[in-house]
C-alpha cells in the first residue's frame, strides 16, 4: 500500500503498559495512533489511564500510589522485515501524573520527559495484529526514569 504525507497509513492499537520505576509498579490501559508517513517513518501519539494501583508504606502509614494519566506524542522509525513482521522505534515527549494517597492525604505529582524506545508489530492477518514495545521515559528536572512495558491489539484502517 503506498502511503504519503498527504495519504498516510493508520494503525490504532489499545492494550496495557506496565509502568516500573523507583515510585512502584503500576499498570495503565494504553491507546495509540499512528501515522505511517512513508515505509520508514510515521507519527505516533498515546495516551494512558491508569487501572493498577501500588500499596505503599510512608512513615509506617500505609496508603496507595495510582498512576492518574500520561500522554505522549513521538517519530517513529519503522523497519519492515516482512508483509507481517515490522520493527521499530520511537522517540518523543510526554507528560506523566501520578498520585499518592496516605492517610487521607492526596499528593500529585506530574512530569514532562523525554522518552525513547522499541518494539515490533505482528500481524496475522492483513488488518489486525499485536505489538510488543519498551520505552523509557527519562523526566525532567532530576525526576528521574521510568520503564514501560507494552502489549496490545493493533488494527491496520
Amino acid at each position: 500500500m503506498a502511503q504519503s504525507v498527504s495519504n498516510p497509513q493508520w494503525t490504532g492499537s489499545l492494550g496495557y503498559t506496565q509502568l516500573d520505576g523507583d515510585q512502584g509498579d503500576l499498570g495503565a490501559v494504553t491507546g495509540r495512533v499512528t501515522a505511517k508517513m512513508s515505509r520508514y517513518f510515521g507519527v505516533e501519539g498515546e495516551a494512558s489511564v491508569g487501572v493498577k494501583d501500588e500499596d505503599i508504606s510512608f512513615a509506617g502509614v500505609d496508603g496507595k500510589l495510582e498512576h492518574d494519566y500520561d500522554a505522549a506524542i513521538y517519530g517513529v522509525a519503522n523497519v519492515p522485515v516482512s508483509p507481517n513482521l515490522e520493527l521499530f522505534g520511537r522517540v518523543g515527549y510526554g507528560t506523566t501524573s501520578i498520585k499518592a494517597d496516605v492517610a487521607g492525604v492526596t499528593a500529585q505529582a506530574d512530569g514532562e520527559s523525554v522518552n525513547y524506545g522499541a518494539g515490533a508489530n505482528w500481524f496475522f492477518d492483513s488488518q489486525n495484529g499485536l505489538r510488543a514495545d519498551w520505552t523509557r521515559r527519562d523526566f525532567q528536572d532530576d525526576g528521574g526514569e521510568l520503564d514501560t512495558y507494552g502489549l496490545s491489539y493493533v488494527r491496520r484502517f
